[in-house]
């Protein structure tokens, strides 16, 4: 059986059981009703019946309203039960009124032609009403999805209760931080001396936080992408090159805003179109299997994708603006898993493990933190961060994230219309979904460079990444 989740009475990177009860199938609302279900606040329950439809809303308020203060969500939880009784009101008044004309139909094949005159007139009125209640029931399913929309994910129970990142836990270390008998220099000054990109020229051609990569750094980015990737087709990911766009459904089946005003949006619009710049692989890798109902004999399926990313960063400026720490554009290899709700929490923490695996085996210091539900993302049931040690990230040195995982159970599949059949049993279910960052390169990039500095300005190139760049040290061009 799956894991066990209770509802806490207390309280990604944007890196946002279970979910807004709403799927979007090309724009259009569906809402699935179910049978309210008491929820017992102290007891647990099987993770796979929690339902964040207005349904769930309703029955549990207080345990979502507490969630949503948990996690730091400005949502009115009130108005999803406001606008749901509205929708089932009038909808309730359309099938009676539905039924009324059926009945007339029925009168109508053996009246009387005297008769006949006066029911069609009470038809034609019956079938305005129905016109009527139908544009109002629409407007009500708009406003309840409005209303839905922020409201996140269950949070796990043994996720820390915390509203920012003072409350995260670390869980694992791995090495101690670097220690250097010289003054350590940061990324910026190594990537300036030793000709490895040139920021100017990405703010000419493109603007702020941009550049261009040169020399080893392109080697290193391209090392990293083949370390990580063939590291995951040897645990049996598939691998998969994503398109850099998707469409505005697609994001906001994932979880992510593209409809947000400039000043918020993390997410590139296109122009006169329905696509987006993509965040991260999650987005199209989430997106692949749409609509679609998927072999339970083949779950989990588990997905190696390498992508661009794009990423607006609005509200963060003046955080982590030097160098490549913090970019509009970067490359990234993400996993993405589709399986069954069962298999979800051994699996979330699979990929931990191997996000583990890859920076032990890339040789850098790192902890991994338990992250707070003031810091979880909207899907996001529980995230874990990895951090790597930078040394030259503040005064002395500073952990800074380089990989995510979440499991997010079935947040985004309800959204995109994701499910399976169970073997044995009738009708289907939604998959549960599960992301996480293999090799994010810009950031791998500066912890292996800080890290592996020497007191001559040169870089150690790590022995994982050595076959790919063909040399075991980074140093100065000879002019």
């Amino acid at each position: 059986m799956g894991h066990a989740a209770r509802v806490s009475h207390v309280n990604d990177r944007g890196n946002r059981e279970n979910v807004p009860y709403i799927i979007f199938l090309r724009r259009k609302l569906v809402l699935r009703i179910t049978s309210s279900v008491p929820f017992d606040f102290t007891q647990p329950v099987e993770t796979s019946t929690i339902m964040l439809d207005a349904n769930f809303i309703r029955d549990n308020i207080d345990a979502v309203k507490a969630n949503c203060a948990n996690r730091n969500v400005k949502a009115d939880v009130d108005a999803v039960v406001t606008h749901d009784s509205e929708r089932k009101r009038l909808q309730k008044q359309s099938d009676e009124t539905k039924a009324k004309q059926n009945e007339i139909s029925k009168k109508f094949q053996s009246a009387k032609p005297e008769e006949r005159a006066a029911l069609k007139d009470e038809s034609a009125k019956l079938k305005e009403q129905v016109g009527i209640l139908d544009g109002q029931m629409k407007m009500a399913e708009d406003q309840l999805r409005i209303s839905l929309l922020p409201i996140p994910n269950m949070t796990h129970p043994d996720a820390p209760v915390g509203h920012d990142a003072a409350a995260n836990k670390v869980v694992y270390r791995h090495k101690e931080p670097t220690q250097f008998p010289f003054k350590a220099k940061d990324h910026v000054e190594l990537v300036e001396s030793l000709d490895l990109a040139d920021f100017e020229a990405g703010v000419k051609v493109t603007g702020s936080k941009f550049y261009f990569l040169k020399n080893e750094a392109v080697l290193l980015e391209l090392a990293l992408v083949q370390y990580a990737i063939q590291k995951l087709v040897a645990k049996g990911f598939t691998p998969i090159i994503t398109p850099d766009l998707a469409k505005v459904d697609v994001l906001e089946g994932i979880g992510f805003s593209p409809r947000d005003n400039a000043e918020t949006r993390q997410i590139y619009t296109i122009a006169d179109t329905d696509l987006c710049l993509i965040a991260t692989a999650e987005i199209t890798l989430g997106g692949m299997h749409r609509d679609e109902i998927l072999d339970e004999a083949k779950l989990p399926m588990k997905y190696v994708g390498l992508s661009h990313c794009f990423r607006t960063e609005a509200g963060a400026a003046g955080r982590d603006t030097r160098g490549i720490y913090r970019v509009h554009q970067f490359t990234k290899v993400e996993m993405f898993v589709y399986c069954t709700p069962e298999q979800s929490e051994a699996i979330h923490q699979d990929i931990r493990k191997i996000e583990e695996e890859i920076f032990e085996g890339l040789g850098l210091p790192f902890h991994v933190i338990d992250t707070c539900t003031g810091d979880l993302g909207g899907p996001a049931y529980r995230k874990y961060d990895l951090e790597a040690w930078m040394p030259g990230r503040g005064k002395d040195g500073e952990y800074g994230e380089v990989t995510s995982t979440s499991n997010c159970t079935d947040y985004q599949s309800r959204r995109l219309n994701i499910r399976y059949r169970p073997s044995g049993q009738k009708g289907t279910k939604f998959v549960y979904t599960l992301n996480g960052t293999a090799v994010a390169c810009t950031r791998a990039i500066i912890a292996i460079l800080e890290n592996y500095q020497q007191e001559d300005g040169s870089v150690l190139v790590p022995e994982a990444l050595r076959p790919w760049i063909g040399k075991d040290k980074i140093e100065r061009k000879s002019k």
